[in-house]
């Protein structure tokens, strides 16, 4: 029998900070929620969108002409060849939607790059 998923729970078993887990799979979409503190590099994705929805906490997206801060229940689309630069507030938590092709920093090679293995529960 399907269960629905606790993301409460799901929240308190991540650990790291900017590491995503990805807690199930839509039409060839991983559903990911990760915990988030202080910010991650400069990154692109050049062929995919990527949905951010802030769970709590408050994160800002910054983007080289803009940058959009979502609170708790707010979402928002990168468009895919965007550059963006995440930064969190301490006990911030997102749920992201992304093409399973979505690699975490895009073509970014940085040792923070974790890859999908990785963001397997």
């Amino acid at each position: 029998m399907a269960e629905p998923i606790d993301l409460h729970k799901k929240l308190e078993t991540i650990r790291q900070f900017w590491h995503p887990k990805i807690i199930g799979e839509a039409n060839g979409q991983y559903i990911k929620l990760a915990r988030c503190e202080g910010e991650l590099e400069w990154h692109r994705h050049q062929e995919e969108d990527e949905v951010f929805l802030c769970l709590e906490g408050q994160l800002r997206l910054e983007m080289r002409d803009e940058e959009v801060v979502l609170n708790p229940g707010e979402l928002f689309v990168v468009p895919r060849g965007v550059e963006h630069k995440p930064h969190a507030q301490p006990n911030t938590s997102v749920l992201l939607v992304e093409p399973k092709s979505t690699q975490h920093l895009g073509e970014l090679e940085s040792p923070r790059a974790v890859n999908i293995e990785e963001q397997m529960e």
